[in-house]
Order: structure tokens, then C-alpha cells, then sequence
């Protein structure tokens, strides 16, 4: 640390330039410590995701599999291997029906931003009001305030 004119304490400017200096060198460090962690994050992100990737098509392996073993049960059971074959696919097909019948009635229930759409009404009722001069004092609406 340099000192003042007098040698003993360093003057303002030079306090003011070493804390500059500190702090630029603090933010940096911040900077780079950040950037090493979300590295580190990053890559046990892309592991994990790995991971469920590979679960996920051991899982498909495995509903093929049972499919083909759940067939051949059939047969086994004394039916013509296309009969068991074509009643495993049919349970697919009913499962997949009720899904999607699931699915649409989901979507369905689902609605918009009710409450959104109502106030930006009132919100341009009053605007237009406003546009027009009227002389009525009315306020905007609160954003997600029900009237």
C-alpha cells in the first residue's frame, strides 16, 4: 500500500483506487467460483439425465418383452399364437383408449387465466372512459382483484 505526502497514512485517492481494486478482484473470484460450481452442476444435471434416459428405455424393453411373454402365456394356455398376440395388442389399444379419454376430459377442465381476462376488460373499459374525458373518476382495476 503506497503511502501520503507525509508517509505515515495514505490519502483518499489511494484508499478509494485500493478499494476499487479489491473489489474488482472480489467480484472476479465470485465470477470464476460461480462458473466452477455451475459446471459442476451442469455435468451431474447431464448425468442424471443420462441415467433417466436409460432407465426410461429399459422400461420399454421390458413392457416388449412382458408383452411378447404375456402372448406366448396365451398360447400356452391352448389359444392360436395370432389370437393371443392380437388380445395382448387389444389391451394396449383399451389402455390407450382410456388414456386419451383421461387426457381430453384433463384438458377439458382446463380453462385460461379467468380472472386475467376480466380485469384487462375493465382495465380498457376504463381506459376508454378516460380517452373519452368523462368526467367519472373511476380507478383501474388492482391486478387480481375480483370486483
Amino acid at each position: 500500500m503506497s503511502m501520503g505526502q507525509n508517509g505515515d497514512e495514505p490519502t483518499v485517492g489511494q484508499l478509494v483506487a485500493n478499494v476499487s481494486k479489491d473489489l474488482s478482484s472480489l467480484v472476479r473470484g465470485e465470477v470464476e467460483l460461480a462458473k466452477t460450481e455451475l459446471k459442476k452442476t451442469a455435468v451431474a444435471a447431464g448425468t442424471g439425465a443420462g441415467m433417466f434416459a436409460g432407465a426410461a428405455f429399459l422400461a420399454l424393453l421390458a413392457i416388449i418383452l412382458l408383452s411378447i411373454a404375456a402372448a406366448y402365456g396365451l398360447v400356452a394356455a391352448g389359444l392360436h399364437p395370432a389370437i393371443a398376440f392380437l388380445i395382448v395388442a387389444g389391451v394396449y389399444l383399451v389402455v390407450g383408449a382410456i388414456l386419451v379419454f383421461i387426457g381430453m376430459r384433463a384438458l377439458k377442465s382446463a380453462k385460461g387465466p379467468q380472472r386475467t381476462i376480466e380485469t384487462s376488460k375493465e382495465s380498457v373499459e376504463v381506459l376508454k372512459a378516460i380517452g373519452k374525458g368523462s368526467d367519472d373518476h373511476v380507478a383501474l382495476p388492482e391486478p387480481g382483484v375480483r370486483r
